[in-house]
């Protein structure tokens, strides 16, 4: 049970570290260094069971690179672009959403049942979330259009959900670690021409223990955590924890940053909680009333 309180920590903790580097080091930079530093940390560990399990891997190339751009490149990377744009309380918020989108992805996808539960905790969702991100104005919306990194992370939220559902689809017969290791190798390809591109503030005393807390607990702690608090508890029990995300965030970003949470954050951030909880807890299928029958 400590597993997945451990990862969510770790993860909220990273929330955090988004919001440091900023003018620190570029998001550019940092997506990239990340998972350049991991990479190096697992490799001679993951050496001798990828060569091992290479007809696999071969087999399934195309999804594995898949997974590591939904999941590695494009969720992690845009957080970084988000944080200049953003506070880390509405990062939080928005970052709560993630089990709610893969249940209703999987829901299309992957044929599971539409419940009750489903349906109405995604309209109490989407209503906390619209009401954090228009700062309690919901009407201004139409006219002022969404925060740019408010937006960002409802994309970055979005990739994640999909990389579930396609991580729970595609079922690759890998182990955990040596899958997680092939995706960050992904995620270092893909992210290596925009880190060329940019521009670099380069590798300084400020920057690098907040690249190296990225590398460890973000991206291989975190992880591998969350993998063995499904194996141990399973998927929906574990699902659970993420819901202290925006919790823990907001006591992390008031020590840390000095963030205060405003009423718009506890009335949007309560709605967005009550929506995932009620899509967690009332499992009554949806049935529809036969209007005609032949």
């Amino acid at each position: 049970m400590l597993l997945p309180i451990l990862a969510v920590l770790f993860w909220a903790g990273n929330t955090i570290v988004n919001k440091l580097a900023v003018g620190v080091i570029f998001p550019a930079e940092i997506g990239f260094y990340r998972w350049l530093f991991a990479a190096i940390v697992l490799t001679p560990f993951m050496c001798k069971p990828c060569i091992t399990a290479w007809p696999i891997i071969k087999a399934h190339l195309g999804k594995i690179f898949i997974l590591g751009l939904f999941g590695m490149a494009i969720f992690q990377s845009l957080a970084y672009f988000a944080a200049v744009k953003t506070s880390a309380n509405n990062m939080g918020i928005v970052l709560s959403l993630m089990p709610m989108m893969s249940l209703c992805l999987a829901i299309m996808a992957l044929g599971q049942r539409l419940t009750w539960g489903a349906l109405l905790g995604a309209a109490f969702s989407f209503v906390g979330v619209l009401y954090v991100v228009s700062a309690g104005n919901i009407s201004q919306l139409s006219s002022q259009g969404m925060n740019v990194g408010d937006s960002m992370m409802l994309v970055a939220v979005f990739a994640y959900a999909c990389y579930s559902t396609l991580l729970k689809k595609w079922q690759i017969p890998l182990a955990a670690m040596p899958l997680l290791y092939l995706q960050v190798v992904v995620a270092v390809v893909v992210l290596f021409p925009l880190f060329y591109v940019s521009p670099k503030a380069g590798l300084t005393a400020e920057n690098l223990p907040l690249i190296a807390y990225a590398c460890v607990f973000a991206s291989i702690a975190a992880p591998l955590a969350w993998m063995t608090g499904i194996k141990h508890l399973g998927p929906s029990r574990t699902s659970i924890f993420f819901n202290a995300m925006p919790v823990i965030t907001a006591v992390i970003a008031a020590i840390v940053l000095g963030e205060s949470l405003a009423m718009y954050h506890i009335v949007g951030g309560g709605l967005t909680l009550f929506g995932v909880l009620l899509s967690e807890q009332v499992k009554q299928p949806v049935t529809w009333p036969v209007l005609y029958k032949a």
